[in-house]
């Protein structure tokens, strides 16, 4: 086979990126589910300099795209990654030849693993990731709640507030994090601590939100006989894209009680009270308790998602 070369694109020819030869494009990643590539400068979110290609012969046989916000210094996502028929070795060497590391994203439809054409896809780039050094972390379902699907009920058991106190609410993550079953947040913790996972993995995030601070609500038992105990905290938020369930987080001594159901009720009608007409929402699959109160809440699945570290 003819050598490869791997270069970053530069705006001039960002256009190769359209070119790479790949019939399950359709299937798997973003273009399925209706986003584009496109680079700043051409009304899009990518920049080329972090868009990579491998081409053989002058032709692409493989791409990547990192992603991240306007203000980021550093890739947040691998959001693109695929190539042509045969050329997964090809893939793989152009991720470890790119000098950009970031989480890899795969989007998936619900239910793929039922759809052949679908799971070889997945698989294929799942193979190519792991081969470049990636490692599973884990999947997720992904949720869209529309106006259409009503607004779920509030039981009436607790009482949400703000809390501008940024102290208060990284106590009540560092009790969150605590046994959590988030797959991330639990890596943070292998990594540095609860301290990590509280402060890296949810607050820094929360504040990269350009939503408002001051959407960010505690939650409190009702019971006057209870003193009104924190029970969690839910953080409505707005991402690049869209309103998005933030965070729900219940403390170790209140979880088991359906609650986060009540958190997650609270954060949609108080999202759809500042206009959202779409709201986007994420747990992992092993989150049986998550899962379910996003049932009960209205959320259809819309998604299903891979993750590589």
């Amino acid at each position: 086979m003819t050598d490869l070369v791997i270069r970053a694109l530069s705006e001039s020819v960002a256009h190769l990126f359209h070119t790479l030869d790949d019939p399950t494009a359709g299937l798997v990643g973003h273009l399925p589910f209706g986003r584009r590539y496109a680079t700043v400068a051409q009304g899009g979110q990518y920049r080329p300099e972090w868009t990579w290609v491998a081409l053989r012969d002058g032709v692409v046989v493989a791409r990547a795209a990192w992603w991240a916000g306007p203000g980021d210094a550093r890739p947040i996502a691998l959001d693109w990654f695929d190539f042509a028929p045969g050329e997964s070795d090809a893939a793989a060497g152009l991720l470890r030849a790119a000098p950009l590391h970031a989480e890899y994203v795969l989007q998936l439809p619900p239910g793929w693993r039922g759809q052949k054409a679908v799971r070889d896809a997945a698989h294929a780039r799942m193979d190519a990731a792991v081969a470049a050094g990636l490692a599973p972390l884990v999947e997720r379902y992904r949720y869209t709640w529309t106006p259409e699907s009503g607004l779920p009920e509030q039981p009436g058991r607790l009482v949400f507030g703000p809390e501008p106190d940024d102290g208060v609410i990284l106590d009540i993550l560092r009790r969150v994090e605590s046994g959590s079953l988030d797959a991330h947040a639990r890596q943070a913790i292998a990594e540095g601590g609860v301290e990590q996972a509280a402060t890296r993995e949810e607050l820094d995030f929360f504040n990269w939100c350009p939503s408002p601070r001051d959407w960010w609500r505690i939650a409190r038992t009702a019971e006057p006989e209870r003193g009104g105990e924190i029970v969690g905290l839910h953080v409505p938020a707005r991402n690049l894209q869209s309103p998005v369930i933030g965070f729900v987080g219940i403390v170790p001594e209140h979880r088991g009680r359906g609650y986060g159901y009540d958190l997650l009720a609270d954060c949609t009608r108080q999202l759809a009270a500042e206009g959202a007409d779409r709201i986007v929402a994420e747990t992992d699959q092993p989150n049986a308790p998550m899962a379910a109160a996003f049932a009960k809440a209205g959320y259809p699945m819309t998604q299903e998602r891979a993750f590589f570290v």
